[in-house]
């Protein structure tokens, strides 16, 4: 409805009643209120375990393990890596700008419930019609002055115009609150999000360098295998040279060769893909590492501490995926009472004051301005039943965030227990290779005595030497993927890196 035009008592009167109205109904919110679901948690880590009692490892419900994980590996330069990657990360400063976001669409979404003022200004050149409907009149009265009257009314002036309008709609039902509400859900889901975000960012830094160290070990036993072989090679070729072998044994001896000189391209490109991975996860150009990840020998496996997750039920509401669906399960009920505010009548406290003159001199005089000032109402009748349609929409979409949130929390536990499995079995392996390759180190020992002690040939230390390292290569490609499944195991506990990564991103 328009804004009425009211006497001066009457104005005073409808806003007092108005204002009397808004206080007592100030308090009412329509739409149901949330409340915290709650999270379902083993009561210990012996509990909802899958597979075979040998995966289960030795876990400890004491503190739990620290924020910068990364840094129990004892290594300066995934140190280094993960501090580059939290400074510049484009994917961490996405999610960023989207928790801040959030943060100024709250800001915007409360500022509806304030009142509301608009002023104007303006300098208009104007002429009116002589034969326009207001000129009608003077066909009646006007006689033979009717031309002259119409020509000065027609005549172009400027008019002087300038005052404000302000307006405040009373939240009767809450829909200001429900909407503020809504936003502080959502800026808990981007909170949310952006320790998802930082906690990915870590893990694959910290998986892309394991990868790296791989491959470039992998790069090397196979330069030294290579190596072997053709020394190998020409011993056999100086053998069937000498008649001591055959054609045969030194063609076989060629075959492996360039078998193994053939896996050298593979594994280069495989080097120089995982550090541009590396690279665009810390927001620089290929090339921009190389000096920073030069190949070296590290022991992952020897620096890993024990896991002590800390109490399940923790690790439960530590995970920013359960947190992200628990805030969206509270906006979209929050969104509910939005929707059913909009089936009431919307009150508002209106008032304008209005300066007219097409005189500069007399704008500001008592007799060039106008006001308004009065309540208005805005009733929903008929709308087709969209709004009641809006208020089902809104309560199946609540459904939907609550069985997300169930369907979050089972299949986080499905991933803390595939990544436990995963690691302790991995263990299990990576001690039997280790004791493989310190046998293998001890054939070699071996086998360069009796070669000393002239018992067998060079070949035969040769073979040895091939042997071990190729335990080597097999026990360090364990140690790596060791590292990945400790950084897979804090990831599926949510253990979202701390005040480092926090500053960085702020």
């Amino acid at each position: 409805m328009p804004l009425m035009q009211v006497s001066r008592p009457l104005a005073r009167k409808s806003a007092t009643l108005a204002m009397a109205a808004a206080l007592c109904l100030g308090g009412c919110t329509v739409g149901p209120d949330y409340h915290k679901p709650t999270a379902v948690a083993p009561a210990d880590w012996t509990s909802w375990h899958s597979g075979s009692d040998a995966l289960r490892p030795a876990l400890a419900d004491a503190a739990p393990l620290p924020p910068d994980w990364w840094q129990g590996f004892h290594d300066p330069v995934l140190d280094e890596l993960e501090r580059r990657a939290f400074a510049a990360s484009p994917d961490l400063r996405t999610a960023a700008l989207h928790f801040a976001q959030a943060r100024v669409q709250r800001d915007v979404t409360a500022s509806q419930g304030l009142p509301q003022v608009d002023a104007s200004a303006t300098v208009q050149g104007q002429r009116q019609s002589e034969f326009g409907a207001s000129t009608r009149l003077f066909d009646e009265i006007g006689g033979a002055n009717r031309n002259a009257l119409a020509k000065l009314l027609g005549e172009p002036y400027t008019l002087y115009k300038g005052g404000f309008d302000a307006s405040w709609e009373i939240d009767f039902w809450g829909k200001v609150r429900r909407s503020v509400e809504a936003a502080n859900a959502d800026i808990a889901q981007q909170g949310a999000l952006l320790d998802q975000a930082r906690l990915t960012l870590a893990s694959d830094v910290a998986q892309a360098y394991f990868s790296l160290r791989s491959a470039q070990r992998d790069l090397a036993m196979a330069r030294a295998d290579i190596d072997d072989l053709r020394e190998r090679t020409r011993i056999l070729a100086e053998r069937t040279k000498g008649g001591l072998a055959n054609h045969f044994d030194l063609e076989r001896q060629h075959i492996d060769l360039r078998s193994a000189e053939a896996q050298l391209p593979a594994l280069e490109a495989q080097e120089a893909s995982q550090i541009n991975r590396i690279a665009l996860l810390l927001g620089d150009r290929p090339g921009s590492l190389s000096d920073l990840l030069h190949p070296q020998e590290s022991e992952v496996a020897g620096a890993l501490p024990d896991l002590t997750l800390g109490l399940p039920s923790a690790v439960a509401l530590r995970r920013p995926d359960i947190r992200a669906a628990e805030a969206r399960l509270h906006e979209a009920t929050a969104k509910i009472g939005v929707a059913r505010a909009d089936l009431y009548p919307a009150i508002k406290l209106g008032g304008n004051f209005d300066l007219e003159s097409y005189r500069a001199s007399n704008l500001f005089e008592w007799g060039s301005h106008s006001w308004g000032i009065g309540p208005s109402v805005d009733l929903p009748l008929f709308d087709g039943a969209r709004r009641r349609r809006t208020i089902r929409l809104r309560e199946l979409e609540q459904k939907e965030a609550a069985v997300s949130f169930e369907q979050t929390v089972l299949r986080a536990w499905q991933e803390i227990d595939d990544a436990l499995n995963a690691y302790q079995a991995e263990r299990v392996e990576n001690a039997k290779l280790a004791e493989r390759r310190e046998a293998a180190r001890q054939a070699l020992d071996l086998a360069q005595a009796r070669y000393a002690g002239g018992i067998v040939t060079w070949i035969d230390v040769l073979d040895a030497r091939r042997a071990y390292h190729q335990a080597r290569r097999e026990s360090w490609d364990s140690d790596a993927r060791l590292g990945t499944r400790y950084v897979v195991v804090n990831k599926a506990i949510g253990n979202v890196p701390g005040d480092q990564a926090k500053t960085a991103v702020n």
